[in-house]
């Protein structure tokens, strides 16, 4: 069993620190707002830590999932941050959605002082993490990866390293360009079958189980037509990760055409107030 620290205990992190203590490794956990970490060792044991820091101090392995770039710079570096409390050797892994570009950076700082960083972002949305079965996309040295890989497995479905420091937000990039896509289509099939005046679930029930069958459409349709997305992903967060997509494709010279649309699609249901709206609400657009 490992020596842990998990930092982040959002809708995501807190589960995924609890499957890590279940497993029985020793888990100190850092939260921005004390209260949360307070409540978790209430709920699961360890110990809550004041600083990122003072989390990763004898700690194995850091696990972080925060919000954005600058929130995980900000739990890495300076004097309180997670790399000044790190011994050499130690393994960052980053389940935080972030660009390439600042993976590649903290990997680089981490090896500097004799570190390791994976970047880990993850797939599966709440209820993954809650059940332990996300999909894990990994980059960084193939070593750091290999001891992480057991204790990472405490909530992984699948776990793969796909390549060099960066290859796991990459990764997840061509997921969000996925679940884009796939959504809008979703909503719009389902909104056409409304105005056809077609009973959505029994459509749904036949076509699910041939070619057009998806994730989403297993999971979010009855929601979708039901009008119900107070759960799940966020578009707020969508629109950060599609960001991500669209900014990287320039770099890169790809063509994002449809993710570019949807991604404006997501701006309208910010306008009508789905800040917090599940991913799912881009039929919101189409049913008015």
């Amino acid at each position: 069993m490992a020596t842990v620290a998990f930092l982040g205990l959002g809708v995501m992190g807190f589960p995924m620190a609890r499957h890590l203590a279940a497993k029985g490794h020793q888990v100190t956990v850092y939260n921005r707002s004390p209260a949360k970490a307070g409540a978790w060792v209430a709920a699961h044991g360890g110990r809550a830590a004041a600083t990122p820091r003072a989390a990763a101090e004898g700690a194995e392995f850091i696990m972080a999932c925060v919000g954005n770039d600058d929130d995980l710079r900000a739990v890495c570096l300076g004097p309180d941050g997670a790399f000044a409390g790190m011994a050499p050797g130690a393994v960052f892994v980053d389940h935080t959605t972030v660009s390439a570009q600042v993976t590649r950076e903290l990997a680089a700082v981490a090896a500097a002082q004799g570190k390791h960083f994976v970047d880990a972002p993850v797939s599966g949305g709440q209820a993954g993490a809650e059940n332990g079965v996300l999909s894990v996309m990994c980059g960084g040295e193939a070593a750091a990866y290999a001891r992480a890989e057991p204790v990472i497995a405490a909530y992984a479905r699948i776990c793969r390293r796909l390549g060099d420091s960066g290859a796991g937000q990459l990764a997840k990039m061509m997921n969000q360009i996925c679940i884009a896509g796939l959504v809008q289509g979703l909503a719009e099939a389902l909104a056409f079958g409304q105005k056809a005046g077609l009973d959505g679930a029994a459509v749904v029930e036949v076509i699910s189980q041939g070619a057009a069958g998806s994730w989403q459409m297993a999971n979010r349709h009855k929601t979708m037509l039901a009008g119900e997305f107070d759960f799940g992903f966020a578009v707020d967060w969508m629109r950060k990760d599609l960001k991500i997509c669209l900014e990287t494709a320039d770099e890169i010279g790809a063509s994002l055409p449809v993710t570019a649309l949807v991604d404006q699609f997501y701006k309208d249901v910010q306008a009508m107030g789905g800040q917090r709206n599940d991913t799912s609400s881009l039929i919101r657009r189409l049913v008015r």
